[in-house]
């Protein structure tokens, strides 16, 4: 792309998501070491919601209906994705709260942002320039789900 690329910086992973649920293929589902090292390289690098739609299709049409931790695994990739076209690079979320942790060249919109502090009544408040901290009921999954990925959608820019 014609950049030169920073060797100072330290290699990174992409963005680290723990939302402290299951999130795999369980070998009683993919009994094949090799064949679900390659699925999981294939939900890593899947470039879209469409590819993870059609992943999942795919597990469902070769192995059965998806477990728990596999849906998890499908639904953090999608997750993963937002908040690598945020510029996020962690996201941290238990049953009661967690965080956000901003990378240098995030692409959150800053009013909106600010907008979702100031009419958080304290469930959203920033520590430093990088984190941003929530609270809330999170006990269950699918509600934990819900919220990052509404909290997600609302730190995108407008333009």
């Amino acid at each position: 792309s014609g950049r030169e690329p920073d060797l100072d910086a330290p290699l990174t992973a992409g963005v680290e998501i723990n939302l402290h649920l299951p999130a795999l293929l369980p070998a009683d589902y993919v009994p094949d070491v090799h064949l679900r090292l390659i699925l999981y390289k294939r939900i890593a690098t899947a470039a879209c919601d469409e590819e993870l739609r059609d992943l999942q299709v795919e597990l469902i049409d070769r192995f059965g209906l998806l477990p728990a931790p596999a849906r998890n695994l499908l639904r953090i990739a999608g997750i993963r994705q937002r908040a690598v076209a945020l510029g996020i690079e962690k996201i941290d979320a238990s049953e009661g709260g967690g965080f956000l942790l901003f990378g240098d060249d995030s692409r959150a919109d800053p009013l909106a942002l600010v907008k979702l502090v100031e009419s958080s009544e304290g469930a959203f408040r920033l520590q430093g320039t990088h984190r941003l901290r929530f609270t809330g009921d999170l006990a269950k999954p699918e509600r934990r789900f819900e919220y990052i990925e509404s909290l997600l959608e609302r730190l995108q820019s407008s333009a």
